[in-house]
């Protein structure tokens, strides 16, 4: 208790000397306070100390109960199923063989903290001095003043910021190891590098440590209990709430009218209600990817692409994948193109009497699309029955596709199919949904970290996260295919992977496409979209949004957010396309409507869902939508703590 009150004075006293003079340091100092040492004060210690001691006590029952977990699994799951140890030991072998390396790395580091002990002198003498580092744009983990205005918490963000960078750039300045393993090391280094920023940590947050003396502690009481809450949701395994659990299904989101008018053991089809008096002639059909569900493009209704798709007079039909169970392990890449998107075609030409109709196919499902379409190209099957075919975020060259493949080698893929196995032939969804927070740590880890557990608060409702919280399962034979063959061994775009007997050539595709990459996508990396645009034989637009993965694709025009590229030319590379593009102002989504119209045929009238020879089974969005993974957001329901 004694070392707290001491680290909190010594706080107290810096705050007090800086700055005196400053008026825009009096106008960002916390409300609640008479003055900026108070804010880093204990309130009342004898409530502080009743909180501290139920801290403690609670800590020491969670690292009990996670070493009986560790215990229980020793021997039963892969100790190191992410390969990290093999990235590592090839990373120091390459470091002791190249010792001038090192030390000119220890070096730099060492002059770059001289400079800081520099400016840290000059400030404690009342001198004005310019920061060594600072954050990047768009890092908003020291967005508090404090972490410029208290010379304190200013050394020890740049002590970090200088450690993490020189981390960075030491770890890829290594000579002498393969692409893939150097790739690996260094993301693995960046996660590192995530995990020991000081905003992670109570004593060196001063936003945190200012609500654990404001609150007497209550704040970490609260933590550890939304701490407990997440480990029995996720049964052992941590699960993050990103969002608190305050939608619902067909009424908050997901909610444009439709109907489902078909349905297999693969998916439900969906028809939605027509908002316009006459539609396009041809309809269009969307494959959502099978990893989470479908109402990524049908949020609220604001920003629903389906909705704004369907007012632009589309008659429009939407995959909803089933979560698949340990039944359909089995499944593969040829049943997902023939049970999936030859069966929906079907489906749709049974609802409009259309022969043709236009495809969509975001993310995995626009790899599978390309793969249908090089498959038709070469064996005539359904050949003409696809007009055009869009990609939002889909890629069909792997060689440039970015921080995913770190999760792919020969040790990672055996480690994941004996999961699998012991699974029951299914990939549960968390452990997808870890997978992909990694590639943006600090925003989707790290900051739920600091807000849930350490200031003890509820996440805000965000239909984003929410979708995103809402995992589904991949079944076994179909993801190891899609990781080996794509992700691994780039046998799509190098004509090497097979359907059936039939080898895929996407250089065969005739069928128009239109490509959407987003600039900022960790996911889908711009450059490796474009390279897959490329490989097609037939007329390709691509198109470049701002943004990412998702808030790429889902920006609805009315938002005014982000702009997009445009350039109808296809040079060899993206940088030599983005040197001719024009920058658009605003959503994509009218760029694409007007190439889309343009092979949508005539205008006839409207179409009523169950109008056609598929009679209406159920209204959107559907059963398998509901179908979870395991429990999402809503916390169980524990007994609540008093306050002290």
């Amino acid at each position: 208790m004694q070392h707290r009150r001491d680290s909190t004075l010594f706080m107290a006293k810096a705050s007090q000397t800086k700055h005196k003079n400053s008026r825009s340091r009096q106008a960002t100092a916390p409300k609640d306070t008479q003055g900026a040492g108070d804010a880093y004060r204990i309130s009342d210690a004898q409530a502080f100390g009743r909180n501290m001691a139920r801290v403690t006590m609670a800590s020491q029952r969670l690292i009990g109960q996670f070493l009986t977990r560790q215990a229980q699994r020793f021997g039963r799951e892969p100790f190191d199923p992410l390969n990290i140890s093999g990235a590592g030991l090839a990373l120091l072998k390459q470091m002791a063989a190249h010792p001038t390396t090192m030390l000119n790395a220890q070096f730099e580091l060492w002059r770059d903290y001289l400079n800081l002990l520099q400016h840290t002198a000059r400030r404690a003498m009342g001198g004005k001095a310019e920061p060594v580092t600072a954050p990047a744009p768009g890092d908003r983990r020291f967005r508090d003043p404090e972490w410029q205005q208290n010379q304190v918490f200013d050394f020890i963000k740049q002590s970090y910021l200088l450690t993490a960078n020189w981390i960075e750039r030491t770890v890829a300045s290594v000579p002498g190891m393969d692409e893939r393993t150097h790739n690996r090391a260094l993301f693995y280094a960046r996660q590192f590098a995530d995990a020991i920023a000081p905003s992670n940590f109570i004593l060196t947050n001063p936003e945190v440590l200012r609500e654990t003396m404001r609150s007497n502690g209550e704040n970490l009481v609260r933590g550890l209990d939304n701490l407990l809450s997440d480990l029995e949701r996720g049964q052992g395994e941590l699960s993050i709430r990103q969002t608190s659990g305050n939608f619902i299904l067909g009424k908050d989101i997901a909610a444009t009218p439709g109907k489902v008018i078909f349905r297999n053991e693969l998916l439900e089809l969906l028809q939605y209600a027509p908002s316009t008096d006459q539609v396009h002639r041809i309809p269009l059909l969307i494959f959502p990817p099978w990893i989470n569900k479908f109402y990524i493009l049908d949020l609220r209704p604001e920003n629903s692409f389906v909705k704004w798709a369907v007012g632009r007079g589309y008659t429009v039909f939407v995959v909803s994948w089933v979560n698949p169970g340990p039944a359909l392990a089995s499944k593969t890449f040829e049943d997902y193109m023939r049970e999936g998107i030859f069966t929906a075609l079907d489906a749709v030409k049974s609802a409009t009497g259309e022969d043709e109709a236009n495809l969509i196919g975001y993310c995995i499902a626009g790899t599978l699309l390309a793969a249908t379409l090089a498959y038709s190209a070469g064996t005539g099957e359904y050949r003409g029955r696809i007009k055009s075919a869009t990609f939002l975020a889909a890629q069909a060259d792997f060689a440039q596709a970015g921080d995913l493949q770190v999760f792919v080698d020969d040790e990672q893929l055996a480690s994941l199919e004996e999961q699998m196995r012991r699974s029951g032939g299914v990939l549960e969804g968390s452990r997808m949904a870890t997978t992909f927070n990694l590639l943006r740590a600090n925003d989707l880890i790290w900051s739920f970290v600091v807000n849930n557990y350490l200031l003890g608060r509820e996440p805000v409702p965000f239909d984003l996260l929410y979708w995103n919280s809402d995992t589904t399962r991949m079944p076994l034979n179909l993801h190891l295919a899609y990781l080996r063959e794509c992700y691994r061994d780039n046998s799509l775009s190098e004509g090497r992977m097979r359907i059936g007997s039939q080898r895929l050539d996407i250089g065969k595709i005739a069928t128009p496409a239109f490509f959407h990459a987003a600039k900022e996508d960790h996911i889908a990396p711009a450059a490796s979209v474009y390279r897959g645009a490329r490989l097609f034989g037939g007329e390709v637009r691509f198109m470049l949004a701002g943004s990412g993965h998702i808030a790429g694709v889902i920006n609805p025009p009315a938002a005014g957010k982000y702009q997009h590229w445009t350039n109808d030319a296809l040079p060899a590379t993206l940088d030599l396309w983005r040197a001719g593009a024009t920058e658009h102002a605003g959503s994509w989504w009218p760029y694409w409507d007007s190439w889309l119209a343009a092979r949508s045929g005539e205008l006839v009238s409207a179409r009523i869902p169950g109008d056609g020879a598929l009679p209406v089974l159920g209204d959107a969005p559907g059963t398998y939508v509901h179908v979870q993974a395991g429990a999402m957001n809503t916390p169980p329901k524990r007994k609540p703590r008093k306050a002290a």
